[in-house]
């Protein structure tokens, strides 16, 4: 008669489950295929950069605000507006700068090309938020700083 015996095999022994073998080869298979699928329809060329600059918006004295371009990054042009303006100025390098005034509900006649003009009824002076948009080489925007600031009327 033959004997039989019921001894557990060291691990060193075992083997990979089969299941567990097939799930790691149906993972590795669609990894492959989503990194080849990204290279060949071009997922990889259509994700955009986001803008990076330096730029600084500060209260003035006289009640009005200066926004300054002091670092340029991946920007090739910076965009200042504010809350109720007219319009925006554009900043073309570094170290331009932008002043940002308020005029209540009279708009400016007398302002250069680098002032916005903030016209909105709200008394003595009103708070704003000022932004900046950093412009990259292929149209890119992104939101560079905003700051909330105080200005005083320059009309009276």
């Amino acid at each position: 008669m033959k004997k039989i015996t019921l001894e557990m095999p060291d691990r060193d022994e075992r083997g990979v489950s089969p299941v567990i073998g097939v799930i790691l080869m149906v993972a590795i298979t669609v990894i492959l295929a989503a990194v080849i699928a990204s290279f060949v329809l071009g997922f990889g060329d259509s994700v955009n950069e986001t803008v990076q600059a330096g730029a600084d918006v500060s209260q003035n004295d006289d009640g009005t605000a200066t926004a300054t371009w002091i670092s340029e990054g991946t920007a090739s042009e910076l965009e200042v507006s504010a809350e109720n303006a007219d319009g925006n100025v554009t900043l073309e390098q570094v170290g331009d700068s932008a002043t940002i005034q308020y005029y209540g509900p009279d708009p400016a006649t007398d302002a250069d090309a680098n002032t916005v003009n903030v016209t909105a009824d709200g008394g003595n002076e009103i708070t704003v938020q000022v932004t900046v948009t950093g412009i990259g080489g292929e149209g890119t925007r992104t939101v560079i700083t905003q700051e909330e600031v105080t200005l005083e009327d320059q009309s009276a």
